[in-house]
């Protein structure tokens, strides 16, 4: 098995509303990859479609090389946007039901339980009733739910929504884990930082279209080193210059620069110099968030 998902053309419509267009990717065995795009792009129809909650109007989803079948849902762990937890039900009664429902027994399902809990600091609230935990604490219920049948491809829609740093580092030390292991994960996420630290591949969906596509490195690579990290002391009167500037982004007293082409990275030096104390000058490939600004922006104009 090489592949384990491909989505071939899929579209689909809610009455007169395109949601996702002619939408294929294929994620590879092994890989983590990443559904990017702003809000209302497509993504979470996207993953819906993936795992047979809706159907595509047309095209083809395949999973593990085969046309979707429900049996394939109980190697699939799916951690969704919206909360979904009983609320009334204590956690890990909750966690070794959920496991059970994926064909895991009792008592293998409460170690299992047991063990996640604690892993993600949670082993104390293990009797408590889902109601009573935080947004976070319940974030992380979802996932462990996710995880606990050990399945061999993890599909989490914005599983860091709602966590506080820490926590979000948690639980991507865990994602981290479970690609050494082999797993293959797909999520989406507006954390972009982490795309670039953990992901293979990508795929940036805007108005259901997928709109950039392809290894990571592949994708940075393709534009270049154009960018400028600039740290400075003082003021720089040159950088609402469109001439110079595809993109600035401005932090104060750091500023990340996207030249146009054909711009001469020494003269952007020469004229910060000249203007302010430059305490630092780096010329890099851009980040993934500049370029999904960047993306998004020109597709928007082409929407229009």
């Amino acid at each position: 098995m090489n592949n384990i998902l491909e989505l071939h053309s899929v579209t689909k419509r809610f009455d007169s509303f395109t949601a996702v267009e002619e939408l294929s990717f294929v994620i590879p065995k092994g890989t983590v990859y990443g559904l990017l795009g702003p809000n209302g792009a497509g993504k979470t129809t996207s993953i819906r479609m993936t795992i047979g909650i809706t159907m595509p109007d047309s095209g083809e989803v395949r999973l593990f090389d085969e046309p979707f079948r429900r049996e394939h849902l109980k190697r699939i762990g799916y951690l969704p946007e919206e909360r979904g937890l009983y609320k009334r039900m204590k956690i890990q009664e909750l966690l070794v039901f959920l496991a059970q429902l994926k064909g895991v027994p009792h008592a293998d399902a409460t170690q299992r339980a047991a063990r996640w809990l604690d892993r993600l600091e949670l082993g104390k609230w293990a009797k408590a009733k889902a109601e009573e935990l935080s947004k976070g604490m319940q974030q992380k219920v979802q996932f462990i739910a996710a995880v606990l049948h050990d399945p061999d491809f993890l599909i989490l829609d914005e599983p860091f929504s709602g966590l506080d740093p820490n926590n979000a580092r948690d639980l991507l030390d865990v994602l981290l884990e479970q690609r050494k292991a082999g797993k293959t994960i797909m999520f989406s996420t507006h954390r972009m930082e982490t795309v670039e630290r953990v992901c293979d591949a990508i795929c940036l969906v805007n108005h259901g279209r997928s709109v950039l596509e392809g290894k990571l490195k592949d994708v940075k690579g393709g534009y270049g080193k154009s960018s400028i990290h600039l740290e400075f002391e003082g003021e720089l009167p040159f950088l609402d210059r469109k001439d110079l500037f595809q993109s600035v982004n401005n932090y104060g007293n750091f500023v990340e620069l996207r030249l146009n082409p054909g711009v001469d990275s020494q003269e952007v030096l020469r004229m910060a110099s000249e203007a302010a104390r430059v305490t630092k000058f780096e010329l890099v490939e851009p980040s993934l968030e500049a370029i999904f600004i960047d993306t998004v922006e020109r597709t928007e104009v082409a929407h229009a």
